[in-house]
């Protein structure tokens, strides 16, 4: 039975430490990413931080995408093949 990517990243966050530093900053780059997008107006300086934060957390989101289908490639290995 495959597992789940909700599963996967649930499992990931309680037994890998990399794992859960990438989450963390994923976190923190949304959270200022909601700070600026809640204001009316954005400076020119503000829209640059705008698109380094949305490069930044998709980069973040890759590395852990990376580790969850790692992840995925190793359980079914261990199970071994279907029949």
């Amino acid at each position: 039975m495959e597992l789940g990517t909700l599963d996967i990243k649930e499992h990931l966050l309680q037994s890998s430490e990399e794992f859960r530093r990438l989450a963390q900053k994923h976190s923190n780059y949304d959270e200022q990413l909601e700070k600026l997008l809640h204001k009316s107006y954005l400076s020119e300086e503000e829209k640059v931080e705008e698109v380094n934060l949305k490069k930044m957390k998709l980069h973040v989101k890759d590395q852990m995408e990376i580790m969850i289908q790692k992840y995925r490639q190793q359980a079914a290995k261990q199970a071994g093949p279907s029949k």
